[in-house]
């Protein structure tokens, strides 16, 4: 309530069935979606003792994402909308990682939000509440992908983000140097494409000379790599539009090496952090909440007619 308080949560993850595949699998993700959402939606009532006559609107994610995941829910929300009465909200998945933060720390306007996931690496201007302008994403591969890929060819199951994130605690962040990308001088894009390649060129390189491979200092070189760049730039654009505040989001924000590094920074600097609780940084259905809230409040509807859209930008 309020667009600040969370009065109950139900997550039920699918992680360890697509970890058997090594990845998310789209049509077993919906299936999953069609199989659980309406026992999550019963056990998330229960914790809030109350009913759905109770609530003042849905809120649901329309964008971007899965497609079959994200028809699941859009039906899901209609179909209660429309039996119960209620005014129905459709949220950017994006909008909701930053969002998050709410749940946390009331944010300031205006801001910079660093937007870091699985399938996104972006900066955003926020002037106000749903005031946002991309000033710089990637050009190639996103921060979790790379996490992901990175991981496989150490031997590490997938999520590959928090596995490397575990392991690279162990290791020497300045075992090996993996190539920095930080494009043009005042560029706010990104480029992880040649890490990742760096990275293979390097085990490919170690396993043909017989050499055994140091996963713990492979892992922490590699991430020290990706958060040089990621804190530096998202330090740079902070201060190059004036700001003062700075927002973490996304599942990568969870990492700990991120939050620790980008906080060096900025108390450094004199910027303000913003950064949510890891359990906020996964998806979960608060965040969404919370970014509807501000919708609501400014009479904004989705319709019946609303259909998901997997590539909407934020």
């Amino acid at each position: 309530k309020n667009g600040t308080d969370n009065i109950a949560t139900t997550i039920l993850t699918q992680m360890d069935t697509h970890a058997a595949f090594g990845g998310v699998v789209p049509e077993i993700a919906s299936r999953m979606h069609s199989e659980n959402i309406t026992m999550v939606l019963e056990d998330v009532l229960n914790k809030a003792n109350m009913k759905v006559e109770d609530v003042d609107a849905i809120a649901v994610t329309y964008a971007p994402g899965l497609l079959g995941s994200l028809l699941v829910g859009i039906e899901a929300a209609k179909t209660l909308a429309l039996v119960y009465n209620k005014p129905l909200i459709k949220v950017n998945h994006l909008a909701g990682h930053i969002y998050a933060n709410n749940l946390v720390q009331k944010m300031e306007f205006p801001l910079l939000a660093l937007v870091i996931s699985g399938g996104h690496t972006e900066l955003v201007l926020m002037e106000d509440d749903y005031k946002f302008k991309v000033l710089g994403e990637t050009l190639d591969d996103a921060i979790g992908e790379v996490y992901d890929k990175v991981a496989r060819v150490i031997g590490l199951d997938y999520p590959g983000g928090p596995k490397i994130d575990k392991i690279a605690a162990e290791g020497n962040p300045e075992a090996i140097h993996f190539k920095r990308v930080y494009l043009e001088k005042d560029s706010y894009d990104f480029s992880f494409s040649g890490l990742k390649t760096s990275v293979l060129n390097y085990i490919n390189h170690e396993k043909q000379a017989g050499r055994e491979i140091n996963r713990a200092d492979v892992a922490a070189s590699f991430q020290e790599a990706v958060m040089d760049v990621v804190t530096e730039k998202a330090v740079q654009a902070v201060k190059a539009s004036g700001m003062k505040k700075l927002v973490m989001a996304g599942g990568v924000a969870a990492n700990s090496r991120l939050r620790t590094k980008l906080g060096q920074l900025c108390d450094r600097s004199g910027i303000e952090l913003y950064r949510p609780r890891p359990s906020l940084c996964t998806d979960n259905g608060a965040m969404v909440a919370c970014s509807a809230y501000y919708k609501y409040k400014s009479g904004q509807r989705g319709t019946m007619e609303m259909d998901a859209d997997p590539g909407m930008p934020l």
